[in-house]
């Protein structure tokens, strides 16, 4: 049976380490160039959600802790002619402190031809 001097004398503090993530989109060839501002989604065991977006380069940084996650991203560009939709998703990717932690994510397309 526990006291309460007992109780006030356990100090317990939960920390979480973090871990860097890159994230690069990885549009299909002949497509179009990576760009800034495209929504990327980590999701980890316990559901929570890590949103980022893209840097001019088509990465997204993250720092998050340690575990399994599936990797989201889903976006559509308009041209002069086109629009196109972009989907990618990855589950059950490892994130660890031992990990390079660098992942692309290839990006599936479809387009739709604009009327004039």
């Amino acid at each position: 049976m526990l006291t309460a001097g007992l109780l006030g004398a356990c100090n317990y503090e939960e920390t979480f380490e973090t871990v860097s993530v890159s994230i690069r989109l990885v549009y299909p060839a002949n497509t179009i160039e990576p760009y800034k501002g495209v929504r990327v989604e980590l999701k980890d065991a316990r559901a929570s959600i890590f949103v980022d977006s893209t840097d001019a380069e088509g990465i997204a940084h993250f720092r998050v802790p340690a575990g399994i996650y599936d990797v989201n991203s889903s976006s559509s560009y308009t041209s002069t002619e086109w629009k196109y939709f972009f989907n990618a998703y990855l589950n059950k990717v490892v994130i660890s402190a031992d990990s390079t932690n660098n992942l692309q994510l290839g990006l599936k397309m479809s387009k739709k031809k604009i009327r004039k």
